[in-house]
């Protein structure tokens, strides 16, 4: 296939023209949430960018296989044993089975995409689904001599490993700095070496999620899932791996060794990482107190912020920043993306009024339409095909004012340029609040931040949810049914 993408590998640290393995077939794996908890900006900005990958590579003629990962067992805080088990930690807090907190933030997370516009992925694999590759993949790594088992729990051998391979090759760190800034090992410690890590470990009597293994009960390691499912879908090396750059380090790094040590290849040919949120120029983290979810995002039921923006805006605002480079979040940014979004969808919703001429002129489309297909071939740069969108949309005021003329033929040009730049690779669209569908799906979302606040006792943050829902001409109703909406 005839293309010019150009793709930003972070295995090479360099720009190259992107060629799948297979023609005409791309395999793209993500990783996905561990579904304890509600979904981040963060992530959400990952599977934003993600998505306009996806949906590029479709407009470019590819048949892409998209695999999105969902983390759903009971990882510990660390290799050997240590900390709390999540799941179970969220389970008891909430009162709920494991597998019914993993239900609950599942849907959560799709019903927040859905907000976002994006496509679901070709598979959406589970880790407790996949159980059983994943003990396959451990003893063939245990065949070819690059793990060991101690007590029931199953660690990857990395120094026997950099013997052969380059254990760093995709972060390029020093093996020696790694060495010197991980603990000693204590007496008590398993682990032949320091940088060793869990691909099995064996569960202590209260551990709810367990499985039966050639080792005893226990579970998978958290790495060991993406290497093996991403190998049951997409083969032994596929095209494109992704994810946020905080995974670079550990997470991707071993996903790569454990491929090498039970394939003998790497398992993606470009790795993409998306680059980190901050907030007013500090970085986001609860921690920090300044992270926010997404729900209190469209709602702006948050002290840092001024007031709600629509999925549509977030996502505008998202897109307006290259995926590879910081997106810091602000109320100034946020008004101002919210601002552009509204323009854009204001000038395309006048495409349908502008009158027909005999002739045409505005210019040259297919020179606006080349420099957004440059602009997409290189790295996927979506600010600068925002950029050359407000020069159509400059083009279609001054249609509708009769400044300009533009034929029939060339209107119709002009309307499937929107559709292809604006919807189907940008995946926007109009998310105003005649949209009832989205905008139930919203409301739920608002709905049920509202029930936890009444269920924490937190009546300041209940009631100031219902009076600004009030002010946009929204009315909540409680009933025995649940929480009731509608315009007032």
């Amino acid at each position: 296939m005839e293309h010019n993408l150009i793709v930003y590998n972070t295995l090479t640290r360099k720009k190259e023209k992107f060629e799948p393995i297979h023609p005409n077939l791309v395999g793209m794996y993500v990783c996905g949430p561990t579904v304890y908890s509600d979904v981040h900006l963060g992530n959400c900005r990952t599977f934003v960018s993600f998505d306009l990958i996806f949906r590029y590579l479709i407009h470019l003629g590819f048949k892409v296989r998209y695999v999105r990962n969902i983390t759903d067992a009971g990882h510990l805080e660390g290799d050997n044993d240590e900390g709390d088990d999540k799941f179970a930690k969220k389970a008891k807090l909430e009162q709920l089975e494991p597998m019914e907190i993993v239900q609950k933030y599942t849907i959560g997370f799709h019903d927040v995409l859905r907000l976002f516009n994006t496509l679901p992925p070709s598979i959406e694999p589970t880790a407790t689904g996949h159980i059983s590759e994943q003990i396959e993949m451990v003893q063939a790594i245990i065949k070819n001599g690059y793990a060991y088992e101690v007590n029931g729990t199953v660690y990857f051998d990395v120094e026997k490993y950099v013997k052969e391979y380059n254990y760093t090759i995709l972060t390029n760190r020093n093996l020696e700095d790694l060495l010197t800034n991980t603990r000693e090992l204590g007496g008590q410690d398993e682990k032949r070496g320091r940088l060793d890590f869990a691909l099995w470990i064996k569960a202590k009597p209260e551990h709810i999620m367990r499985w039966p293994s050639p080792w005893g009960i226990g579970f998978p390691g958290w790495h060991i899932e993406c290497s093996a499912m991403s190998k049951k879908y997409l083969g032994d090396q596929f095209d494109i791996h992704g994810g946020g750059m905080d995974l670079a380090a550990t997470h991707h790094t071993n996903e790569i060794a454990q491929s090498e040590a039970c394939n003998h290849s790497t398992p993606a040919k470009y790795w993409m990482h998306t680059n980190m949120l901050t907030v007013n120029g500090s970085r986001m983290s609860k921690s920090a107190g300044n992270g926010f979810l997404p729900g209190e995002l469209f709602t702006g039921n948050h002290p840092l912020l001024q007031r709600g923006y629509s999925p549509m805006a977030v996502r505008f605002f998202m897109l307006q920043a290259h995926y590879r480079s910081t997106l810091d979040f602000s109320n100034e940014a946020l008004d101002a993306a919210e601002k552009g979004f509204k323009r854009l969808m204001t000038a395309i919703g006048l495409l349908e009024k502008i009158q027909v001429s005999e002739s045409s002129s505005f210019g040259n489309l297919s020179e606006i339409k080349d420099r957004c297909y440059q602009a997409m071939n290189d790295d996927f740069n979506s600010p600068v095909l925002i950029a050359e969108l407000f020069e159509v949309v400059r083009i279609i005021n001054s249609l509708f004012d009769n400044k300009l003329t533009i034929t029939a033929s060339d209107l119709s040009d002009l309307k499937s340029f929107i559709q292809s730049f604006v919807y189907d690779i940008l995946g926007l669209k109009d998310d105003q609040l005649a949209d009832s569908d989205n905008m139930d799906d919203l409301m739920q979302i608002i709905i049920q931040m509202r029930n936890d606040a009444k269920k924490n006792k937190d009546f300041v943050t209940s009631d100031r949810i219902r009076e600004q829902l009030n002010a946009v001409g929204i009315l909540l109703k409680d009933s025995k049914d649940g929480t009731l909406w509608n315009k007032i």
